[in-house]
């Protein structure tokens, strides 16, 4: 019979329970470390009843998750499903508007939702928003995360949301078909109106659209001044019959070769360019966003036990490197970020230079319910 190590100290017991915490050591590592491996096996051969349950035993149904496009890697979610039994079931949206207007409309049916840094404090201030009890998250370690991109998951010293991701909007050309790449907002929309008229795409989303053409004015990107958002909703207009589309979901059009230029996402221009090198990747040097985006639970979600275990699982180093790697988009996780291969933390769509980040934004909570911006997208995409 084996003989069960002696006790280590509470203050070792502690260091190794952080180190796994941290994802520094495996789970098995951590049982040998502290002895509790062994010393469950022993107990459980003596008493059955001992014998440790499955990890997700409790776990049942379906978690309905609602993210967006091209935002995850499917062999995580199968490898969820596969380990907890619990489908998960995902939902696509555009835009932060859209989520805002499905939460206020009630019954949504989700259970984990991925809303932008500068939405959470509207769904907080809304009451639509869970309060995050991160014991029940012990993957997620606020010391290994980037602190800039995680400030405004935390409302009054309560966490609402937890960082997922982070990244830019620029824009993306095929440089196949375009010889004179555009270096500023104010080029894309004389591009848009000139030599790419019928070839462009804009997000069907007023943050960035908005925020786009009022950086290409010379003005904030977060801009609710009267005067300003007309002369955005101005340059909007005259642009619209030159358009190929409003699109969120913008990929499919690059790559059939329809479209040959589009305000863009961090992630998407990676992808792009992995299968398409000529796309080329723009942060317009007169500015522009950049963004977090978080995993948060809504009020009334029917599977709490399983959103918590699919953010802890999400947000587990290895699970989260896997990510990155299928999305393209920088993790906040430094953990992570150790795992992600060097080709990626050497990609300047990822890791832009600094320079080329300091003239970015934030957006702002008040663009989110502003009503003249609303007006105004509405009023273009009419047009």
């Amino acid at each position: 019979m084996k003989k069960i190590p002696d006790l280590i100290t509470a203050e070792k017991f502690v260091e190794e329970l952080r180190r796994y915490q941290k994802g520094s050591i495996s789970r098995r590592q951590f049982m040998g470390a502290t002895g509790l491996g062994l010393a469950t096996a022993v107990l459980a051969g003596a008493v059955p009843g001992l014998r440790p349950r499955k990890a997700h035993a409790a776990l049942s149904g379906t978690v309905n998750f609602t993210t967006w496009p091209s935002y995850f890697a499917q062999e995580n979610l199968d490898k969820f499903t596969a380990d907890t039994g619990v489908k998960v079931n995902v939902a696509v949206f555009g835009s932060n508007e859209e989520m805002l207007a499905k939460l206020q409309a009630g019954s949504t049916g989700w259970d984990v939702f991925v809303p932008t840094n500068y939405a959470i404090s509207t769904y907080k201030d809304l009451g639509l928003i869970e309060e995050l009890d991160l014991t029940r998250m012990p993957n997620y370690d606020p010391a290994s995360q980037e602190q800039r991109f995680t400030a405004e998951g935390i409302i009054d010293g309560k966490t609402y949301a937890v960082p997922k991701n982070w990244g830019t909007t620029g824009f993306v050309v095929n440089t196949k078909n375009v010889t004179q790449v555009p270096s500023s907002w104010k080029e894309f929309f004389e591009a848009t109106q000139g030599p790419l008229s019928g070839r462009v795409m804009v997000h069907d989303y007023q943050l960035t659209t908005i925020g786009a053409a009022l950086k290409a004015l010379g003005y904030g990107f977060n801009s609710v001044d009267e005067k300003e958002l007309a002369e955005a909703e101005k340059l909007l207009i005259a642009s619209k019959p030159h358009l190929f589309g409003i699109n969120s979901d913008y990929k499919p059009s690059l790559i059939s070769g329809d479209a040959w230029a589009s305000v863009c996402w961090t992630g998407d221009a990676t992808q792009l360019q992995r299968d398409m090198p000529e796309m080329k990747y723009v942060l317009a040097k007169d500015g522009g966003e950049i963004w977090s985006d978080f995993y948060a639970i809504p009020k009334g979600g029917q599977n709490l036990d399983a959103a918590y275990a699919l953010i802890d699982f999400l947000l587990t180093p290895a699970i989260n490197a896997i990510e990155v790697k299928a999305h393209g988009y920088p993790s906040t996780d430094s953990r992570t970020n150790a795992l992600v291969p060097k080709e990626m933390l050497d990609n300047p769509i990822l890791y832009p230079a600094a320079e080329s980040l300091s003239p970015l934004e934030f957006g702002a909570a008040a663009t989110l319910t502003n009503p003249l911006r609303a007006e105004i997208m509405a009023r273009f995409k009419a047009a």
